[in-house]
């Protein structure tokens, strides 16, 4: 039988590693990844949360929101929905 092994997460070290800057950098990586199957109308933004670093990704054309309102455009780009 194997032997349980417990552990408890340090908050304060987990909050640093969500907030470091190899996370940011793997954070904008996906972003613009995602955003390079997008076409003209979008684009990423980043910043530090009190958590964690965010990424976004938003519509700054009306034609780019109605294209993401019709066919879930970011969604798909995210991986999040087949193609």
């Amino acid at each position: 039988m194997a032997e349980i092994v417990k552990f408890e997460l340090n908050p304060a070290g987990v909050r640093q590693l969500m907030q470091s800057a190899e996370m940011m950098n793997a954070v904008t990586t996906l972003a613009n990844k995602a955003l390079s199957r997008l076409g003209n109308g979008y684009e990423v933004s980043t910043r530090t949360g009190v958590n964690r670093v965010n990424a976004e990704i938003r519509t700054v054309t009306a034609q780019a929101a109605k294209d993401n309102s019709e066919h879930n455009t970011l969604l798909k780009a995210l991986g999040g929905a087949k193609v």
